[in-house]
């Protein structure tokens, strides 16, 4: 198995640059995780980063899976969730619905198959060795009534809404998740919503994206993205014109 990944902070985040963005890898698995940017002056009730709660949270999903715990990724996350806020239940509210978040991908590979698990906006596309493109996304964010503060406030880990790796453990059963035969899965992309809008943003398709990821490398596709978003016209898209960007490709 071969395994490229570009993980980079948005061009306009001030210096010193954080990345609230992770890849992180073993032999039969990939991690990402994106964390979500509170907008300036919202109190989190939280003592700790956005970047704080990613590292956590990746540093507690490793462990089994370095170990290859045979237990449903949707147990382990919920487990690294319930780990983390153990570590800061004591300092911080874990009650306020701004506590830090983040979205977590998955994809573990077995002798006879290939285990995804996507919660929020960071898909996963799997390629079969006849090029056939699936792509699992959660896409619930999109899907808000809508996207004042107060309205995503409000739907953030609620049924009807949306779901993120926060401060509820349960939020990880409510993760997009299944398996593939391994025979069918040639290679897998893993993306943060920096990279993927290459394709949900700009028009290209999957397969477009798939020829930059194997044609020309993850940092590539990280760089064509930057250029678009130079390049747009303020008001054409919801969202942060800039953002974290991590595309990792694992060759199985």
């Amino acid at each position: 198995m071969e395994l490229r990944s570009a993980c980079q902070p948005a061009p306009d985040r001030v210096a010193p640059a954080v990345n609230e963005d992770l890849v992180l890898s073993g032999p039969e698995f990939v991690v990402i995780l994106d964390g979500a940017t509170a907008p300036p002056g919202v109190d989190s009730g939280c003592r700790h980063t956005v970047a704080w709660l990613v590292g956590q949270l990746g540093r507690q999903l490793v462990v089994p899976l370095l170990g290859r715990s045979e237990a449903p990724l949707a147990d382990l996350l919920a487990d690294a969730i319930a780990a983390v806020c153990a570590e800061h239940a004591s300092t911080c509210d874990l009650a306020n619905p701004d506590s830090p978040s983040s979205t977590v991908s998955i994809v573990r590979a077995t002798a006879g198959e290939v285990e995804h698990l996507v919660l929020a906006d960071s898909p996963v596309v799997l390629r079969s060795p006849d090029q056939r493109i699936t792509v699992v996304a959660d896409n619930r964010i999109e899907l808000l009534p809508e996207y004042t503060f107060e309205a995503v406030r409000r739907l953030r880990n609620q049924a009807g809404g949306f779901w993120v790796a926060s401060t509820e453990p349960k939020a990880a059963y409510e993760a997009v998740a299944g398996t593939t035969e391994r025979a069918d899965v040639e290679l897998v992309a893993l993306l943060t919503d920096g990279a993927s809008r290459y394709a949900e943003r700009y028009g290209h398709t999957w397969e477009e994206l798939l020829e930059v990821l194997t044609g020309e490398g993850p940092q590539a596709l990280i760089d064509r993205v930057r250029a678009y978003d130079a390049a747009a016209l303020t008001g054409s898209f919801r969202g942060k014109r800039h953002d974290d960007a991590t595309a990792a490709l694992w060759y199985l």
